[in-house]
């Protein structure tokens, strides 16, 4: 399988202006002219299907510019014509009751910009995939600061059926989690004799992320064979909290031409060659796009049709408890403190419970909970602690996806 690395994936950016929080690296190049950057995909999967338009930019503080006033449409060898939906910022979308993707088909994709510019995709025949067999995991090792340190994990490994067709692969995956914060604020503060409890305590909540790598498969064999064994992504367990309640993985395998395969196999060799841009210019990957009327004009991006199946895999916290892995811990203090044991100048005013609050609060730290002396409502300690360990809600949402089924 030929992986490309997060170093690819900015090569990759910097050549597509896809959106991305990465800050891709674009060179001032001297003969620099703004290229047209198409990326789509359909599948046989009934869902919308996208296509994004957008042009490439000369340094790396430039705002990328979308091509928002394109006409965009798919025509298919059965006569069909179907048109996307300018959704705005270079996005365009199809209905997803009005157009479905059939295998079998080949179908063109066509750009008309407001330019008078026209562009289109070579045939592209959608084909058949076969279905994934098995989604799971192992543990596992990975390499990390070139080399010289052993990260411990868990590996997600896929085994798929034997293709009909194509024996070119490419995997896409989406993973969600559920976490806790450790911390998580319970009360309001308004006076040392009014804290009240909030209204939602944001303590659980999920994360979600679409895969960034890239990941593709030739049977060079020539024989059709399943895949077995096929890597797909390494967890570090003491990395991150996504394994500490519940993981679940959703991977997606799409059959791609050879042309396909080649087109990100050039971007495996732009990586090889040391991430170096001017070492071998990424605006000699080849695309299967084209403008009709000038043929000397280069056009990035790949328009991508296949069948899609995917395979969803669950992993809980007891799943791995056996392994002998390290465990994530949050970076978060939990401060226990009352106006008596913070130190301050003799002589000076004692300190309040106001003056405690203000002092942690307007310092960046959350008010989470009082702490009472046994069986009063006489305040002895405040809580306090970051706020990305009080509100879940800061780097997830409280809002469960229609797929979850919590553990018992």
């Amino acid at each position: 399988m030929l992986k490309v690395g997060p170093k690819s994936i900015i090569i990759l950016v910097a050549v597509f202006i896809l959106c991305t929080c990465i800050d891709p690296y674009s060179p001032k190049l001297g003969a620099y002219q703004a290229l047209l950057v198409i990326d789509g995909l359909i599948t046989d999967a009934n869902t919308s299907y996208t296509v994004k338009l957008s042009k490439t930019f000369k340094e790396q503080n430039s705002i990328p510019l979308t091509v928002t006033d394109a006409t965009v449409y798919i025509t298919d060898n059965a006569g069909n014509n179907n048109y996307f939906i300018n959704k705005g910022k270079g996005i365009y979308k199809t209905d997803s009751i009005q157009f479905e993707g059939v295998i079998g088909r080949t179908y063109i994709l066509h750009v008309s910009t407001n330019e008078g510019n026209e562009y289109e995709s070579k045939p592209c025949l959608m084909q058949s995939v076969p279905d994934i067999d098995n989604v799971y995991f192992a543990k596992d090792q990975e390499l990390t600061n070139n080399g010289t340190q052993s990260q411990e994990g868990i590996r997600i490994f896929l085994d798929s059926k034997t293709a009909e067709g194509s024996q070119n692969y490419r995997w896409t995956f989406e993973e969600t989690w559920k976490f806790k914060v450790p911390t998580p604020k319970k009360f309001d503060y308004i006076n040392d004799s009014t804290i009240v409890p909030v209204d939602v305590i944001k303590e659980y909540c999920w994360k979600s992320r679409i895969s960034n790598e890239i990941l593709v498969y030739s049977n060079y064999s020539g024989e059709a064979v399943p895949v077995k064994k096929e890597p797909i992504y390494f967890i570090g367990t003491d990395q991150s909290d996504r394994l500490l309640i519940k993981y679940s993985i959703l991977v997606k395998q799409y059959s791609i031409s050879k042309e396909e395969f080649d087109f990100w196999n050039n971007m495996r060799q732009i990586d090889a060659s040391g991430g170096n841009i001017f070492a071998k210019q990424p605006f000699s990957v080849s695309s299967n796009l084209y403008n009709i009327n000038n043929s000397s004009e280069q056009v990035l991006g790949y328009f991508q049709v296949s069948a899609v199946k995917e395979k969803r895999e669950e992993i809980s916290f007891s799943d791995i408890g056996n392994l002998n892995l390290p465990v994530y811990h949050y970076p978060c203090a939990r401060i226990e403190m009352a106006p008596k044991d913070y130190p301050w100048p003799p002589y000076s005013a004692p300190l309040t419970w106001d003056d405690l609050y203000e002092m942690y609060t307007t310092s960046g730290y959350a008010f989470c909970e009082p702490i009472y002396n046994p069986g009063t409502f006489v305040l002895q300690k405040m809580v306090f602690s970051l706020p990305l360990c009080a509100n879940c809600e800061l780097t997830g949402s409280v809002k469960k996806p229609d797929f979850w089924i919590d553990l018992n």
